[in-house]
């Protein structure tokens, strides 16, 4: 196990409390009480998963989550950190592109327990060995985690494209709302109905002209039909 895990929290004792136990169930473990100096980071390297709190002296974790996923590194899957209890803030957070959530307090063996689940989901929707082409212009390659619009690429997040690959795994066969949440987030609660379509209508835009593939079915779901 060598995957790299940048932890953002501005508490010491929480941030190292993570970062043992993290290291101690094999993860290499990257530091940071500050945001600047996690984007400074990860202009240098590559990380397979960051540990985010919502809570911080220079920067607010939304905006911190929107700004990785909307351009320094969409596919990076997100753990939110929260003393919020409100239903509302974690959902914000998921909207956002942020993958699972925490709260504070937490055992650090439910935290272990949840970076295995996010990095194991991840791996299990992005790896494959199929490409996917949807019409003329869409091209869908698994094995990379790529998308691409009449060879342009589309910069999606996990939840984009774990979205446009169950959709587009069986063309035309119609995926309700609450499947789509079984199948990609396997069925954690706090996501709810909504949260699917705030990520469908980011992947059509996304998608451009090829965001027409993807079609709402009134009261039922959404499918991909040519």
């Amino acid at each position: 196990m060598n995957e790299k895990i940048a932890v953002l929290e501005d508490e010491k004792d929480i941030l190292e409390l993570i970062a043992f136990h993290l290291n101690k169930a094999g993860y290499r473990v990257y530091k940071f009480s500050k945001a600047d100096d996690l984007f400074k980071s990860m202009e240098r390297e590559k990380f397979d998963l960051l540990i985010l709190d919502l809570i911080l002296p220079d920067m607010d974790g939304i905006d911190i989550c929107k700004q990785i996923k909307t351009s320094i590194s969409p596919a990076l899957p997100i753990i939110m950190v929260t003393a919020k209890a409100e239903t509302e803030d974690k959902i914000i957070g998921l909207e956002m592109g942020a993958d699972d959530y925490i709260t504070k307090p937490f055992s650090p063996k439910e935290l272990v327990a949840r970076v295995k689940t996010v990095l194991r989901r991840y791996k299990t929707t992005f790896y494959g060995e199929e490409i996917i082409k949807i019409g003329n212009s869409l091209v869908i390659d698994t094995a990379k985690h790529s998308v691409y619009v009449d060879n342009k690429q589309a910069k999606l997040t996990f939840a984009e494209f774990g979205i446009l690959k169950i959709l587009a795994s069986k063309k035309g066969w119609v995926f309700s709302r609450d499947k789509i949440i079984k199948l990609l987030w396997e069925g954690e609660k706090v996501v709810i109905e909504r949260t699917v379509d705030v990520h469908i209508k980011n992947l059509r835009e996304k998608l451009g002209k090829a965001g027409k593939y993807i079609k709402n079915v009134r009261g039922v779901g959404y499918k991909i039909e040519e």
